[in-house]
């Protein structure tokens, strides 16, 4: 069986047992166990929580001591284990911390999976990574939808049996894990070692280099971005009900199949993303993503289930290339300008930045703003909150393009072989 079939199974997996519930636990929530709704937010906010430290803690350990195919086995089955109880829990307050320890194991295995393919493409000569890692990875979208359609189809997405089906996955994966090349740590210890390098905190003197904490930066104020549209574009789309000539229309009764085009077009985008990079070079690939989050906002402000249905097609079309350009090109970027010693905290460092940082300032910042100076009479001014949204990530690019320093080098992508 060759690598690159294997490491697809393994890409599929890894999003299948974050799909089979993501999408769906509001119905859950609401429905099933019958909480109030002042609570909910919390839970996606336990995925930023847990990605302030668990993907570099988990790489930093992946660096220095253990295999990062072993660790990311036994962290899928700690995961499946706790969404198994998951479903008995019986309180709100104690399904929020619940659900903290399921993302404490299962956010810092994204990052894992990133090292897991480079290690085991670049141990093989015949590999090119920057054209082989896109054709894996586009599989864990793959996967993604199957699971938000399997769900669907079983009559699950209200009931416990989603967290069962994401668990039953997680186990097979977790195992499946233990058969996947090794990737041993690479780190060796040496007795003049700082005290930085002994606690593998290495990867954070990344920051010391103007460019790489230029990057980090960025990283954070897109994954902000990335929080924006997953936390009010389901919301936008569903409010058109409270305006009667659409209160009808196709995009009311079907929001969340609509939201779903921009899942269906990260699976084109993230195979284009070598064309990409080899013709325009990592810094233009990222920046073309940045613009891609100008349209995504700036689509939604002008659109209407009617005569502005294109645009909100086209809205969800762009997050493909918004969404995937800049988290592959970014972590290729990582892997091309960081030494082997601290890839994979590395790595995971990258994933707090977008998915932690980034990811909880997002959070609470746009909906303190949205609240505060967006929301009047319990209505929410989706025209100015979505240009506003625009407006960010225009600023972002604009910065971007103006500090960030990195001339393309059609050879720079070499590195990823070796």
């Amino acid at each position: 069986m060759s690598i690159k079939f294997r490491l697809t199974a393994m890409s599929f997996l890894q999003f299948f047992v974050w799909g089979a519930w993501l999408i769906t636990i509001a119905n859950f929530w609401f429905g099933t166990k019958q909480w109030e709704g002042t609570q909910f937010g919390l839970v996606f906010g336990t995925m930023g929580i847990a990605s302030l430290f668990m993907p570099t803690l988990t790489g930093i350990i992946a660096d220095r001591w253990i295999n990062a195919e072993k660790l990311y086995g036994v962290l899928h089955i700690l995961y499946a284990l706790i969404l198994f109880y998951l479903p008995e829990v019986t309180t709100p307050d104690y399904f929020i911390y619940v659900m903290l320890s399921a993302m404490c194991c299962y956010m810092p295995t994204i990052a894992l999976s990133n090292s897991i393919c480079y290690t085991a493409l670049k141990n093989n000569a015949d590999n090119d990574v920057v054209k082989d890692f896109p054709p894996i990875r586009v599989w864990g979208t793959v996967g993604f939808i199957a699971a938000m359609w399997i769900t669907n189809l079983t009559g699950s997405k209200a009931t416990a049996y989603q967290f069962y089906i994401a668990g039953i996955a997680a186990i097979v994966l977790g195992l499946y894990a233990f058969t996947l090349p090794k990737c041993k740590p690479q780190h060796t210890q040496n007795q003049t070692s700082s005290i930085v390098a002994t606690l593998g905190l290495d990867s954070f003197k990344l920051f010391g280099t103007y460019k790489m904490a230029l990057f980090f930066i960025f990283s954070m104020f897109l994954g902000g971005a990335l929080q924006l549209t997953n936390a009010y574009g389901d919301v936008f789309l569903d409010e058109f009900k409270n305006i009667p000539e659409y209160s009808d229309s196709f995009v009311v009764k079907y929001s969340t199949i609509i939201m779903s085009i921009s899942q269906i077009s990260e699976t084109l985008f993230i195979l284009a993303i070598p064309y990409f990079l080899k013709r325009f070079g990592i810094k233009q690939v990222m920046l073309i993503s940045m613009l891609a989050w100008v349209l995504r906002f700036g689509l939604f402000a002008f659109s209407d289930p009617a005569e502005g249905l294109w645009m909100i097609i086209l809205s969800c079309i762009v997050y493909g290339m918004a969404f995937d350009f800049f988290n592959i090109s970014g972590s290729l970027f990582v892997e091309t300008s960081t030494d082997s010693t601290i890839r994979a905290s590395a790595q995971g460092l990258f994933m707090m930045m977008t998915n932690g940082v980034g990811a909880v300032l997002g959070s609470f910042t746009s909906g303190w703003a949205i609240e505060k100076f967006f929301t009047h009479n319990g209505t929410r001014d989706w025209y100015t909150i979505w240009l506003s949204f625009a407006l960010y990530a225009l600023l972002i690019a604009i910065a971007f393009a103006i500090l960030f320093k990195h001339k393309h080098n059609p050879s720079e992508l070499e590195q990823v072989k070796h």
